[in-house]
């Protein structure tokens, strides 16, 4: 474990600051556990108030400052409020809206994105003083735009330092792959990453396959860093002696990238069993505007109920509330390439909860394999109605299988996902970045 005067000082580029208002945002601040503050400063773009429990030096760079004059104005006239990101816009989210069901407008709202992503970054001088003021030994950054990923070779370039990516879904083989701007935006995507892998010793991703990759794709090493919990979030596996006569199932999370057809199947599949006697219920939390946008798919659904969204300090007793935690992903072909690689910041918390955990979603995306080499819960890696209906019956009526599964879910966690030692292991291997002697000369030229 690094002592205090060893950890190195950090510039962290990012969309959301340190704070527990996302997944991205709680991940960012476990990983920084007990960094000294003196040494963590952060660029962060979004209009998000930032907590300071771990970091207290920010620098907020704001849409408005970013885009050239003549664009800031013209999409201000279209509606844009100048703070939020610009995909936000009332005519642009007006043409997000509107393209889950056409795909006229899907691909509208493709071309609108990838211009916005791609126009010119305009750097004010105040930031690049702060950047310089703060002495980097290191940048890094969660990147997952091209627009964030430019920013962030920007910084390192200016500071003179190299930069650690950290890739926590597999965008850059993703984004833009229809052809947006005639070809230019996926051109321009494999350009701006290029030169930030330029500027990088070594990186990080979410998964071990998403390493073994990244490291053949990119020719750096990768290690593997994933959400990672504190000691509120193990529990004890349930004693099955109250003899509850409802199996309780809860979903925690996210309910875009179609994961919520994922969870309506299963709705569908608790009302069948049901009629054949078996009492079980899936209770969502969800965040509002997914609850908002997504909940009326679920209104037919007897045995399905819409909770309350969640604050993070809320999440363990959710988590502890139930028999059986489920984790879904989407079948659709262009997402299930895009989640191949991650893991989602839940999974951990769901293991240490002390609860065995129903995976449906395709056998293999690495959150499943993440479930699955815990030996934690039983996957459905198909998307085939019977076999989740032979699964979940089987989850539900076995309170040996629950406890087994649970209990292999804690110990992994404990091994894996413990806030102390992966913070520790994340900060030796930020460290090591600052160690190579054969860093690149960071020149504009270089890059």
């Amino acid at each position: 474990m690094l002592s205090q005067d060893e950890h190195p000082r950090v510039l962290v580029v990012s969309h959301t600051p340190f704070s527990r208002v996302s997944g991205t945002a709680m991940t960012l601040s476990n990983l920084f556990s007990g960094w000294p503050k003196d040494r963590l400063g952060q660029v962060h773009t979004g209009n998000i108030t930032p907590s300071t429990e771990v970091c207290e030096r920010f620098f907020h760079f704001p849409p408005r400052d970013h885009y050239l004059p003549i664009q800031y104005y013209s999409m201000r006239m279209l509606g844009w409020n100048g703070r939020t990101p610009l995909q936000q816009s009332r005519p642009i989210a007006a043409v997000h809206a509107a393209a889950e069901s056409r795909p006229a407008m899907a691909k509208a709202y493709a071309q609108l994105r990838a211009t916005a992503d791609l126009s010119p970054i305009r750097v004010p001088r105040t930031l690049t003083d702060w950047m310089r003021d703060f002495r980097p030994d290191v940048v890094y950054s969660m990147l997952g735009s091209v627009r964030l990923t430019r920013i962030t070779a920007l910084a390192a370039r200016t500071c003179g330092v190299p930069v650690v990516p950290h890739f926590t879904d597999d965008w850059p083989a993703t984004l833009y792959g229809n052809g947006e701007l005639l070809g230019r935006a996926n051109r321009s995507t494999q350009e701006a990453i290029a030169r930030l892998i330029r500027l990088a010793p070594l990186g990080m991703v979410i998964s071990r396959p998403m390493a073994h990759e990244y490291t053949r794709r990119y020719g750096i090493p990768f290690s593997p860093f994933v959400n990672c919990v504190d000691e509120t979030y193990f529990a004890a596996p349930r004693e099955e002696t109250d003899g509850r006569p409802t199996t309780e199932l809860v979903y925690v999370g996210a309910l875009h990238l179609n994961r919520w057809e994922s969870l309506r199947d299963i709705g569908a599949v608790l009302d069948r069993l049901a009629g054949d006697g078996l009492a079980v219920r899936l209770t969502i939390h969800a965040p509002e505007k997914d609850l908002a946008r997504y909940g009326r798919h679920f209104a037919h659904l007897e045995r399905v109920r819409l909770g309350p969204s969640l604050a993070s300090d809320e999440v363990p007793a959710a988590l502890r509330s139930a028999d059986v935690l489920v984790h879904i992903e989407s079948f659709d072909e262009e997402i299930r390439r895009y989640t191949r690689y991650s893991v989602s910041t839940k999974i951990p918390q769901y293991l240490a909860s002390g609860r065995p955990i129903l995976g449906y979603g395709p056998a293999e995306v690495a959150s499943m394999d993440h479930i699955r080499a815990a030996n934690a819960g039983v996957i459905v890696g198909t998307n085939d109605q019977a076999a989740l209906v032979g699964d979940l019956t089987r989850l539900c009526r076995d309170a040996a299988l629950r406890q087994r599964l649970a209990r292999n879910g804690v110990d992994f966690a404990r091994q894996e996902h413990a806030k102390d030692s992966v913070a520790a292991r994340f900060a030796a291997t930020l460290r090591s970045a600052t160690d190579v002697e054969t860093v690149r000369q960071l020149t504009p030229e270089a890059s």
